[in-house]
């Protein structure tokens, strides 16, 4: 199957970029490949009770867990139905989730996510009543409430046909949840805090330790290849000493690899991406099968036989003339490959086969990460 041209047209865009751009030493702020120690996302989670639902919701007696909580919360209010027939169907059952923000403080507002837990047809304009949300520790950080938009759309007709857009059990409230509590991580106490790469290398967190040094000396220490340990100097907080180390410039480094997904036909490959010399020839085998069914009728005013339906079969197979070897040296790097490839007028596909066999052959200094 050709490739399709989108496709096609992306990776020439990508071929004359790499071949038309300067050799340049490509830099990044610090902020952009470390997380910092502590300055970090908190997962949240609660269980609550949507209602307002357009006969879209649980049915009590096939989720017994949103009957419980419809009793549990009408006693709290004063109401009680313990030994009432409840089968209304605008009341549903959902998990909350959220995530509280680094230094979010009291009364500040964060999005928060809804998914029906029964068999809810739609949460669709229902309202999540007042849900505490709670972190690992079990301490409720956040309290959410407010109406469910789903962004999906459906519809039905009288005969049971219906067609929808999204997932109608599944929302978002924005600004639905307010922080109650503080994580409590007191960055400006810390006389010590590491930086994690987001990419683990040697030799990354060695740049990144000669970079903050060469600003703070004696301030940075690489521990390994995931974790850079740094102090703020003499007299200089930690805050203001990470606002300007997040800001330095380093040039990341990282094992050569070529990344493969079969399903779309993409390859991305790095630029420390060598080979051994090699040869490479292509060439395609096609098997057509060609069905052309035939009507097999008796004789006119015959009563005997049957029309029957004979099938008629074409195989051909149509194998593409090798083209010449196309040779690349010991030592090629990234553009060499690419352009080696490109001589030989091979599709995105047939280039995945390509660098899997040269890898088999032991040319490839590469790893080959396959998705």
């Amino acid at each position: 199957m050709a490739p399709r041209l989108p496709l096609r047209l992306f990776a020439a865009a990508l071929l004359a970029a790499a071949f038309c751009a300067q050799p340049a030493s490509a830099k990044s702020r610090i902020k952009d490949i470390v997380e910092f120690e502590g300055v970090r996302e908190n997962m949240l989670v609660g269980y609550g009770i949507v209602v307002g639902l357009n006969g879209t919701g649980d049915s009590l007696r096939n989720a017994p867990f949103t009957k419980q909580s419809l009793e549990a919360m009408l006693e709290r209010l004063g109401v009680n139905t313990r030994d009432a027939n409840l089968n209304t169907k605008n009341v549903a059952a959902v998990m909350v989730t959220a995530r509280l923000p680094a230094f979010a403080a009291t009364g500040a507002q964060i999005d928060t996510s809804v998914s029906a837990m029964g068999d809810a047809k739609s949460l669709l304009g229902g309202t999540l009543l007042v849900t505490p949300l709670l972190g690992a520790d079990g301490q409720a950080y956040a309290v959410a409430q407010g109406t469910v938009q789903t962004g999906s759309v459906s519809a039905g007709g009288a005969s049971g046909s219906s067609v929808s857009k999204g997932v109608p059990t599944a929302g978002r409230i924005a600004s639905g949840a307010l922080v109650e509590r503080e994580i409590g991580f007191q960055l400006a106490n810390m006389t010590q805090l590491r930086l994690t790469l987001r990419n683990p290398d040697f030799t990354t967190a060695r740049r990144i330790a000669d970079v903050v040094n060469s600003s703070f000396p004696g301030t940075a220490v690489a521990e390994n290849p995931t974790i850079v340990a740094v102090r703020p100097p003499a007299g200089q907080d930690m805050t203001s000493y990470l606002a300007r180390v997040e800001n330095l410039s380093v040039e990341p480094d990282g094992p050569a690899k070529v990344v493969i997904d079969e399903v779309a036909g993409v390859i991305v490959m790095g630029d420390a991406v060598r080979l051994s010399t090699v040869a490479i020839q292509q060439g395609n085998l096609t098997i057509t099968v060609r069905e052309s069914p035939q009507v097999s009728q008796p004789a006119p005013f015959s009563r005997t036989g049957e029309t029957a339906v004979t099938p008629q079969s074409d195989v051909s197979v149509d194998e593409e003339k090798g083209r010449q070897f196309v040779t690349v040296n010991s030592g090629a790097s990234l553009s060499s490959l690419v352009s080696g490839l490109n001589a030989l007028g091979v599709t995105p596909r047939d280039m995945i086969s390509i660098l899997q066999t040269i890898k088999a052959a032991g040319a490839l200094q590469a790893e080959i990460e396959v998705m």
